[in-house]
């Protein structure tokens, strides 16, 4: 074999196989149990509590939450919406807010005293506000410290994300507006983020409502 068919071989048997990673997802329950895991007596769970409420219920990015602003909370068609949010490739969207999540939201700026800029601060161990806002990593700690506390192991930011996205298809969410809501520029990524996959023992096309009698 010559050498340079030998070298060739190598780097194929180099190349990183290509494909699309699972991750995890919280049921319902999990869900909600997670998010209001933090103790709401104290300044810092009430942050915790708004932060996980956030990504649960509105599934977006480590950056994203850290960049929010009060501002950015605004009233669009008689409901709460995050407006103009800058995304991943610089795609923006509005996000809408359930209640329940600015009910958590309003309980932390309530505590916090914060009434603009950003949304999120640190919380020093005395109790008190300090700095200009928050990292992605101080977002990654939330997430694994009420993760610890629930026992659930390997979960990530960005599994709350997916599970955003597959509790709104349970729910009979459209997947073109979960598409809308994670601002993915392909269905096929939301796709996999539900985890879809092709039913044929009760497929979609069985009950269209043009059968005959």
């Amino acid at each position: 074999m010559s050498p340079e068919l030998a070298a060739g071989i190598h780097r194929v048997k180099g190349v990183r196989k290509l494909g699309s990673r699972l991750g995890n997802w919280l049921t319902a329950g999990e869900a909600s149990a997670f998010w209001q895991s933090p103790d709401r007596q104290t300044l810092t769970g009430n942050r915790n509590r708004a932060m996980l409420a956030i990504l649960l219920g509105c599934g977006l990015r480590r950056r994203e939450l850290a960049e929010l602003t009060v501002e950015s909370l605004q009233r669009r068609e008689e409901r709460w919406a995050i407006v103009d949010l800058i995304g991943k490739g610089r795609h923006i969207r509005t996000v809408p807010v359930p209640n329940w999540v600015k009910e958590t939201l309003d309980a932390w700026l309530a505590a916090a005293g914060i009434s603009n800029g950003p949304l999120f601060r640190c919380v020093c161990r005395a109790g008190k506000l300090w700095g200009p806002g928050i990292s992605e990593k101080t977002v990654w700690h939330v997430v694994k410290k009420a993760a610890m506390s629930l026992n659930i192991p390997r979960l990530a930011p960005h599994d709350l994300r997916r599970s955003c996205a597959r509790l709104c298809h349970d729910a009979g969410g459209e997947l073109e507006q979960i598409q809308f809501l994670l601002g993915h520029v392909s269905v096929q990524t939301t796709e996999r983020y539900i985890g879809c996959k092709q039913h044929l023992r009760i497929a979609v096309n069985d009950r269209l409502g043009i059968e005959p009698g």
